[in-house]
């Protein structure tokens, strides 16, 4: 109907109605309405006008993201370090075979072995940290691991190698021979000994002794840790001090609790082997195990 028929009739025309003006009013109605309905909750304490949408912020999602990451590092650093350990025989053949000939105590061979492992993951990480404040690459950093790696190898082959011959000196010089022992009743008889086992302490061995660990201690320190340097370097370039203290200490404490856990379990087991004649050549024995240790490291990548 036209609107002149709507006159003609005596009634009023129908409100002409926008329907875009309709729906920017409406919406913007409804926004007039959360925003009151926002600032009475704000009011009273409440929560978010919009309750139903929640945008986690940019910063706390790139953290989760860096966190999920050093955890898998975590496990991967301590499975490495079990694998690192357990597959290279210079860390812990030259602690078995050096307490069974000086014969330590188990107590004491452990305690040398922990700080002795404790250097070998501890100057490792000091480079790594080096290398990031000097800006130096991951790969120079691998290299340099790699020559300590070899340093370390031509060490533990010239100290096996002396420690053999020493050794084999050693048992020449006191070979077996006897003493005839006369009783106040009389009666005499002979017995043979050996100087070395049965008197031990009388030669001025333990005065020779005390360098043995340091001995130890230094070649473990030249001693890389190669999975290390990658695993430690990640955190340390994003700034995460919590990331580089837990890769370390897992890395580590696997590392030195295989480590212990290798040297225990064999120096017991040895502690029921009996050489009989060739306790003479235990000395060069060791040395002929840790010389053969480091070839195995150097040529054999062990």
């Amino acid at each position: 109907m036209s609107l002149l028929a709507w006159y003609r009739c005596g009634k009023k025309p129908p409100k002409v109605v926008n329907l875009e003006s309709s729906r920017r009013g409406d919406a913007g109605g409804r926004l007039a309405q959360l925003g009151e309905r926002g600032v009475r909750i704000a009011e009273v304490g409440g929560s978010s006008p919009l309750p139903s949408t929640i945008f986690l912020p940019e910063p706390k999602r790139r953290d989760a993201v860096i966190e999920k990451e050093i955890l898998i590092l975590t496990g991967t650093a301590a499975t490495l370090g079990f694998v690192h350990t357990l597959i290279g025989p210079d860390h812990y053949l030259p602690f078995i075979v050096i307490s069974r000939a000086r014969r330590w105590s188990l107590g004491k061979t452990l305690l040398i072995s922990f700080f002795c492992g404790l250097g070998h993951v501890l100057s490792s990480v000091v480079l790594g940290l080096v290398g990031i404040a000097l800006g130096i690459a991951v790969a120079r950093l691998e290299g340099v691991e790699t020559a300590r790696g070899s340093l370390a190898a031509w060490l533990l082959i010239g100290f096996g190698f002396a420690y053999f011959v020493w050794g084999l000196w050693r048992a020449l010089k006191h070979k077996s021979h006897s003493h005839v022992h006369t009783h106040p009743e009389g009666e005499e008889h002979e017995h043979a000994h050996i100087h070395q086992s049965d008197h031990y302490h009388l030669h001025g061995a333990r005065a020779k002794s005390s360098l043995t660990p340091w001995i130890l201690f230094t070649i473990f320190v030249f001693g890389p840790c190669e999975p290390l340097i990658p695993l430690v370097m990640y955190p340390a370039a994003k700034h995460n001090i919590l990331g580089v203290v837990l890769v370390t200490a897992a890395f580590g404490l696997i590392t030195i609790g295989t480590m212990l856990a290798l040297i225990a379990l064999s120096s017991w087991g040895l502690s029921f082997l009996r050489l009989g004649k060739l306790e003479t050549y235990v000395h060069a024995l060791a040395g002929a195990m840790i010389f053969l240790s480091g070839l195995g490291v150097q040529f054999l990548g062990l």
